[in-house]
């Protein structure tokens, strides 16, 4: 069977639907019923085409509010607002709407927290109708329903997981609310109960073999519900299910999840590597196939250096100085939690740090005087503005070699922007990580110990690291001679022992997240489980500015507030939706 295409949706009854999703103005009061009837679509391929475009959402783009605003990746909500970057390109190019997202002041009519609400409530409602079409088919044997049921019910489950991380107190709405219901939906109930409900029916019926790329499967869903669990610090129930994935988990082809040897592979857009082992769940991309670049990772479509080069435009998503110094590492090839801002800088223009790096930072960003894939040295003029730093994007970036291939030539304003490459929605390295901080709560510090050790001991493996005078093999994502590597790399595993100090083993294991996971959309996420009441956020990320400023005017003025800023504000229009009906129950969060 051939790919799943989570853009280019063939069927005509999707594109009726389509039509009136369009139509709708209030997310939260969108009735199946317009121009079309449900029963136009309920059958077995109306149902199956309203399931994919259920899919399609999951790379923000599409529907209603997504874009580069609501980009899948959460490039902007979970990477610049946590540190890992900085917004980018000059100072006046969305410093009005991208730039208070990532310094805290933003308003609560910012159009890109309203766009990522009203695109994961967009997704709510598409697995709603894909439900209740469901139940007007009379052409689905049973196994298809059960499937069916449990794709839409985990991916009902995936939107408000978005929702609630990034606005915490939200209304919840199924298949059974009526019109009028939804308009007058109080958001005072925490929905983790109905988040675990949804997961947990992906579990128990959506099948371990799917016949396409890019649908989840049964051990996705028991992935998601584990982290849901550790959202919630419920540790014990969180290893039960991390246990079971790890030991029996396997993808939709059949194949046992794993790392793969080459890091570097899961940042390619070839279609070899893309939904490797160790992608757990992605949204597929696709280019250059008559859909006018509509398939591909068009939310990350700014965030490519600027000038000549990959993209050739726009400038944004800096990673910031602060995560080039992260990737200091001492003597002992381990890194320096605490200390990695002290002395001098990693890549600085006058007096650059020399010591030892974890090699992983040539894979996260593009530094002066490093090759960058087959590209070369990244010249000073893809830094769009000085404020911008001295780094580069480059986990979304395609090769030169494959410019034309994985990049579009489509007609579309930022053709060279839109690339065939995967967003990686969960990776297995996150599996292994969070399992490892469930070990160290409630089970093994050994067991936690191995499993960090398993993603810095893939680290460790040379051949995919960033080496000087070789080409590059995009096919392979390696460079094919291996003499001199472009810096002085080292890293090593934690030593046995050490992880006795549970303290000690938090610590490490949140800064190997950092490291492994940076650029990805997962920092602030991170920062605010981890939080849980206690300020380090704040600390975190006030620390961030303090440091960054001295690189990236952009950041004067910039806040962090403890008690506010660890969620975004509900949109006021849909404030004003609820006040609007006469009951007003939709509440804005504390301190906006």
């Amino acid at each position: 069977m051939k790919k799943l295409q989570m853009k280019l949706i063939v069927p005509l009854a999707l594109l009726l639907v389509c039509m009136v999703y369009a139509c709708q103005k209030d997310i939260l009061n969108r009735p199946i019923q317009a121009a079309l009837s449900p029963n136009i679509v309920a059958n077995k391929a109306g149902v199956e085409s309203l399931l994919i475009g259920t899919y399609s959402l999951l790379d923000g783009v599409g529907g209603i509010g997504g874009g580069i605003d609501a980009a899948g990746s959460n490039w902007l909500f979970g990477s610049v607002a946590a540190g890992d970057a900085y917004k980018g390109s000059e100072p006046s190019d969305g410093g009005n709407d991208a730039l208070p997202v990532g310094n805290f002041n933003e308003a609560t009519n910012n159009p890109y927290t309203t766009s990522k609400y009203t695109l994961c409530y967009d997704g709510v409602a598409r697995s709603n109708d894909v439900l209740r079409t469901l139940a007007l088919a009379k052409d689905i044997g049973a196994d298809d329903v059960k499937r069916i049921t449990g794709e839409a019910r985990f991916l009902r489950g995936y939107y408000y997981f978005e929702l609630k991380k990034m606005y915490n107190m939200i209304p919840y709405v199924d298949e059974t609310a009526t019109t009028n219901a939804q308009a007058n939906i109080a958001n005072d109930k925490d929905i983790w109960p109905n988040i675990e409900a949804d997961l947990q029916a992906g579990i128990d019926n959506i099948p371990v073999t799917q016949a396409q790329k890019g649908r989840a499967n049964k051990w996705v869903a028991v992935a998601y519900l584990a982290k849901a669990k550790m959202f919630q610090h419920k540790f014990a129930e969180a290893k039960t299910l991390f246990d079971n994935l790890i030991a029996n988990g396997v993808k939709g082809t059949g194949a046992k999840f794993g790392l793969n040897v080459n890091y570097q592979s899961n940042f390619s857009p070839q279609a070899t590597q893309k939904n490797s082992i160790e992608s757990v769940f992605a949204a597929q991309a696709s280019v250059n196939d008559n859909s006018g670049g509509n398939n591909g990772n068009t939310g990350d479509e700014l965030n490519f250096p600027y000038n000549s080069g990959p993209g050739a435009c726009c400038g944004w998503f800096n990673p910031s100085q602060s995560l080039g110094n992260s990737f200091k590492t001492g003597a002992d090839g381990l890194p320096l939690f605490t200390t990695y801002n002290t002395g001098k800088r990693v890549s600085s223009k006058t007096d650059p740090y020399t010591g030892t790096l974890d090699p992983r930072i040539d894979i996260t960003m593009g530094r002066p005087n490093i090759p960058y894939l087959d590209w070369g040295n990244p010249p000073a003029s893809w830094i769009r503005d000085p404020t911008d730093g001295v780094f580069n994007p480059r986990k979304n970036v395609y090769s030169s070699a494959e410019k034309g291939t994985n990049s579009s030539t489509e007609n579309y304003w930022a053709a060279n922007e839109v690339t065939s490459n995967n967003v990686n929605l969960m990776r297995w390295s996150d599996v292994l990580l969070m399992a490892a901080e469930a070990e160290v709560e409630v089970g093994s510090v050994d067991k936690a110990l191995d499993y960090v050790n398993q993603v810095r001991n893939r680290a460790a493996g040379t051949t995919w690291w960033v080496y000087k005078n070789s080409p590059y093999d995009p096919s392979k994502s390696t460079y094919t001679v291996q003499t001199t590597p472009a810096d002085n790399y080292l890293i090593k595993p934690y030593p046995a022992g050490v992880f006795a100090d549970k303290n000690y083993a938090r610590t490490a294991i949140h800064f190997e997240r950092k490291l492994e996971l940076a650029m990805e959309g997962q920092r602030f996420f991170d920062l605010q489980r981890w939080d849980q009441g206690t300020g380090s956020m704040a600390d975190e990320i006030n620390a961030f500015f303090a440091y960054d400023i001295n690189i990236n005017s952009q950041l004067t003025g910039a806040h962090f507030t403890k008690g506010r800023n660890e969620y975004y504000p509900i949109p006021q229009d849909q404030i004003d939706k609820s006040a609007s009906t006469g009951s007003g129950v939709l509440k804005q969060n504390p301190g906006y």
